[in-house]
């Protein structure tokens, strides 16, 4: 009979291309209110709006319904500002984050180069 072999006290490190598509930065709280928004307003758009949509009927926006009009094309104009919406904010947190990043570096003792991700984004 063989003896169990003897377990590891450290968690095994992930190798960096194998730790997942984002990084864990990603997950602060900046993030998950902007996440959060988001999602919020594109539950109002599809699912309140809709289920609302007779209620809607007697607003309008210029000649047409708001109803029919968010039924329409308003949706999906929404989830499309939706996505530019993120996608700036996103860039936005993430210079932040490395002129952050650059900025403890150099205040460091040693001086310390900042990491790639901060030269990466510093255009």
């Amino acid at each position: 009979m063989r003896a169990p072999a003897p377990r590891s006290t450290v968690p095994p490190q992930p190798e960096p291309e194998l730790a997942g598509p984002f990084p864990p930065d990603l997950h602060d709280v900046r993030h998950l209110w902007l996440k959060a928004g988001l999602l919020g307003v594109w539950v109002l758009v599809s699912f309140v709006a809709t289920y609302f949509a007779r209620d809607l009927q007697h607003i309008t926006l210029g000649d047409w319904p708001l109803g029919y009009w968010i039924a329409a094309q308003g949706a999906v104009l929404v989830f499309i500002g939706i996505v530019v919406v993120y996608a700036w904010a996103m860039s936005r947190f993430e210079r932040q984050d490395a002129a952050a990043r650059a900025a403890a570096a150099a205040h460091a003792p040693g001086g310390q180069r900042p990491g790639p991700s901060a030269e990466r984004y510093r255009a």
